[in-house]
């Protein structure tokens, strides 16, 4: 029996390895590369002078542990020699998004450390960018730009019916990105399938991406909407159309990879609380209850998240929701690790659903933690009431 189980292994292990010598080969890379053409300078200029800018900023997170980790799992997806030359920065926004400039400048929002759940999700995000940059794809959506205004200012001059080329145009504009995009997605997956991440979480990361935009919709009172097909003007493939093809990407190179030690809990436990309030802040229900869950699934609901998920349900404050938020501040307290604002939003719960006595016994624990709190006159005057 465990000579068959061992053949087995053996097998998928060789299908692996099959399905890896029929992957497309990476782009050559030079690290020290100098833009020669005028388009290119003209645009590393701009590039330059907005990091500049960047780097002035107060959003810009420089938490050396944090800035440490990040580059780590890039320069594990992409490679040591592809990502020397990056200059990383991590800029608090609470969304999903990262960028990467011709220049070599790679941003990081706090919203897509949040929301992805392991290095390997991370890491196709971080190689989908890095893509971008090693195709110079801003360089050639600047010319395919330049050249499609070109045609419609001719248009607008020498042909009656220019709004129809106007319009085809523009079409051909937005084409051509989202062209790019599937590039970049693929030449990221091969990124990640040639590390030691596994790379189905390419399309985990847009499964959660939908699944996301399906609970803010619900919570909007709206219904969720799967588009199979990118509109005419879309820059992107639909989340839907990237789940599909990088699902099918993963499937075909069937890369069987050992588990290796996963840091991103660690990583974020400093600002994990930090990036849920600014999550809790957007005022959007349905699409946070959804990330609080999906964090939960893969870490269960930790001290942050039952405090997160209370200040949550306080802020909509519902009548019901009141009482629910009281219930995670208080299992969150017996977890034995809270912070003093578990107890602030406990007090608060209870005394919005008319708990007087209880209320301000927690708010008076508030301020015994917490003396010097910034609202401790507020919160001493709701006590002394």
């Amino acid at each position: 029996m465990r000579r068959s189980i061992t053949a087995l292994l053996a097998g998928v292990i060789a299908t692996g390895a099959i399905a890896a010598d029929k992957r497309p080969p990476l782009p050559t890379y030079t690290q020290a590369y100098t833009p020669t053409t005028v388009d290119e300078r003209g645009i590393w200029m701009l590039a330059d002078d907005e990091e500049r800018q960047l780097r002035e900023s107060p959003s810009i997170i420089k938490d050396r542990a944090l800035n440490e980790y990040v580059r780590g799992v890039l320069c594990r997806t992409v490679g040591a020699d592809r990502c020397a030359s990056v200059r990383l920065y991590i800029q608090q926004m609470p969304f999903f998004n990262a960028t990467m400039s011709p220049n070599g400048t790679m941003t990081v929002w706090s919203g897509l450390l949040l929301r992805v759940r392991n290095e390997a999700e991370l890491g196709s995000v971080l190689g989908h960018e890095f893509g971008h940059f090693e195709l110079r794809h801003t360089l050639r959506s600047f010319r395919n730009r330049r050249s499609g205004s070109d045609l419609m200012a001719w248009a607008s001059i020498l042909i009656q019916n220019s709004s129809d080329i106007r319009y085809n145009a523009w079409g051909q504009i937005y084409a051509f990105d989202r062209a790019q995009e599937r590039d970049a997605d693929m030449i990221g997956f091969q990124y990640l399938s040639r590390s030691q991440y596994p790379s189905s979480a390419a399309a985990d990361v847009w499964d959660h991406m939908m699944s996301e935009a399906d609970a803010t919709s619900i919570g909007r009172k709206g219904r969720a909407q799967h588009k199979y097909v990118a509109g005419f003007f879309a820059s992107h493939p639909t989340d839907l159309a990237r789940a599909t093809y990088l699902r099918a990407a993963s499937i075909e190179a069937a890369d069987v990879k050992p588990a290796v030690a996963d840091a991103h809990h660690a990583a974020m436990a400093k600002w994990l609380p930090v990036f849920l309030n600014d999550q809790i802040k957007l005022n959007d229900f349905g699409g946070s209850e959804y990330v609080l869950a999906n964090l939960a699934e893969s870490g269960g609901w930790t001290t942050p998240l039952l405090i997160a998920r209370g200040d949550l349900y306080r802020e909509r404050g519902n009548p019901r929701d009141l009482v629910s938020a009281a219930q995670f501040y208080q299992e969150a307290i017996t977890k034995g690790d809270a912070p003093p604002e578990a107890y602030r939003g406990l007090g608060l719960s209870l005394l919005r659903s008319q708990q007087v006595a209880d209320g301000q016994a927690a708010l008076t624990t508030y301020l015994r933690l917490k003396p010097a709190a910034t609202d401790a006159a507020l919160i001493a005057t709701l006590v002394s009431q």
